[in-house]
């Protein structure tokens, strides 16, 4: 006798939880796909908002930077300009102080001699 049923073979108990698995990684798969398709448009969204405020910071970037050149360049020139100015006022100091000397030299020089004259014999 033969044991051959006529009814379908029903699946075991792996083999379902097989399936099922399949289906959840299937399912996964998808929404993973879902999101990243969402996150590209989400960052080209923001790609594009954020486009022209990084222009603007860019062209204040370089206003600021040249004015501030320009200011350090302004400072710069009225530094040396001091400085000139105050070597300047110096050497005039030293020239007059220097003149002031040497005529008290010469005076002195001269009550020298004059004393030396003085008391040198004939």
């Amino acid at each position: 006798m033969e044991d051959k049923s006529t009814k379908p073979e029903e699946k075991g108990f792996f083999e379902k939880v097989k399936e099922t698995l399949e289906e959840l990684w299937e399912g996964t798969k998808d929404t993973a796909e879902d999101i990243k398709d969402v996150t590209e448009d989400k960052y080209d969204d923001i790609a594009k908002k954020a486009a022209p405020v990084k222009r603007a910071i860019a062209k204040k970037l370089t206003a600021t930077k040249t004015a501030v050149n320009e200011k350090a360049s302004a400072a710069t020139t009225e530094a040396k300009a001091v400085v000139k100015d105050v070597k300047a006022k110096a050497d005039t100091k030293v020239k007059d102080t220097k003149a002031k000397a040497d005529a008290e030299i010469k005076q002195v020089k001269a009550k020298a001699a004059d004393v030396t004259k003085k008391q040198t014999p004939k």
